[in-house]
């Protein structure tokens, strides 16, 4: 077997395992969903807590939940049991993850989360664990095979409660009504800071950078707006200034190479007709998708009433660092 095909082996376990969790999620999953949200409209936060491939995972949704306008907590186990125990307040929740459920250190630890009140979500492969027995609400990750040819390495076991966590999580996010926009107060740094708090007026060409034409006006005048705005296409706009299409240095390359003598001919022969828009107080975020999906360099920036007032190019958004 070439290493391809055992990689592909290790891959085709883990997906099998993950459609195993697929078929099995039930009613508990609904009821960890209405905890977590009962926990955060008490103004509570969530604690998680795991050891070794468990608590690595923690890690991860408790970064999942940060990012996500969630408060957690990632507590150290041996930590809590010493004094951290002190950034536990009563309303809170405790997520515990233990693939075996025997864990002894979170067994130690789980007397105390009681006596402070919390409901305990357990993520868990073992459903009849001391774990699982003393927890509010189980969420079984069991696997019957692990991705390790040994059958002993955590592989396929930490992919699936890894899985369930990020299923968590989101399903956590859109049972709030969590937002772009909220989502971007929490992620000021960094390019998707900045595209998802920009808007796109704020990135458009317009004034002189913005190269506006009519119908009727010739190819090789509009060859020269485009050279005085420094643009690679020219909007262009009706008798009521609305939006009639767009010609591009494309459209133009196109055309010349069917005919050679267009600089006197009128670029409505040539202009793409009901070109792709945005409306300038979209997130400039929308116009990474934008450009993304339909495949062009330039997009026409237009008011409510669909009068051009700006475009944008794909390299403003390099520039601005966007993409």
């Amino acid at each position: 077997m070439s290493y391809s095909d055992q990689a592909r082996r290790v891959i085709q376990l883990e997906i099998e395992q993950l459609q195993r969790l697929h078929a099995r999620l039930d009613g508990a999953f609904s009821q960890a969903v209405d905890l977590l949200l009962e926990c955060l409209r008490r103004r509570g936060k969530f604690i998680v807590c795991g050891v070794g491939k468990s608590g690595s995972i923690g890690h991860k949704l408790g970064a999942t939940l940060n990012s996500t306008g969630a408060t957690t907590v990632v507590l150290n186990v041996g930590d809590a049991l010493h004094g951290d125990l002190g950034v536990i307040d009563p309303g809170d929740l405790a997520v515990l993850l233990s693939y075996s459920g025997e864990t002894a250190e979170l067994l130690d630890l789980l007397p105390h989360l009681k006596r402070f009140g919390l409901p305990v979500i357990a993520i868990t492969g073992a459903a009849d664990s001391t774990l699982a027995r003393n927890a509010d609400v189980v969420l079984d990750v069991h696997v019957t095979q692990e991705a390790c040819p040994l059958n002993l390495a955590p592989t396929a076991s930490t992919t699936t409660m890894l899985v369930l966590c990020d299923a968590l999580a989101m399903v956590l996010l859109e049972a709030r009504g969590f937002q772009a926009e909220d989502f971007a107060r929490l992620h000021p740094g960094g390019s998707l800071g900045r595209a998802l708090l920009t808007r796109v007026k704020d990135v458009m060409r317009s004034g002189g950078q913005l190269a506006l034409i009519t119908p009727e006006t010739t190819v090789k005048d509009a060859l020269e707006a485009m050279t005085r705005a420094r643009s690679g296409a020219a909007v262009v706009v009706d008798a009521e200034g609305m939006l009639a299409g767009v010609f591009t240095h494309g459209d133009f390359v196109r055309a010349f190479q069917r005919d050679n003598a267009i600089s006197s001919k009128p670029v409505r022969e040539f202009m793409t007709v009901r070109p792709v828009s945005i409306q300038a107080d979209k997130l400039a975020a929308e116009v990474l998708a934008t450009l993304e999906k339909c495949r062009i360099d330039d997009l026409v920036v237009v008011d409510d009433t669909g009068r051009p007032v700006g475009m944008v190019d794909t390299q403003d958004l390099t520039r601005l660092r966007l993409v």
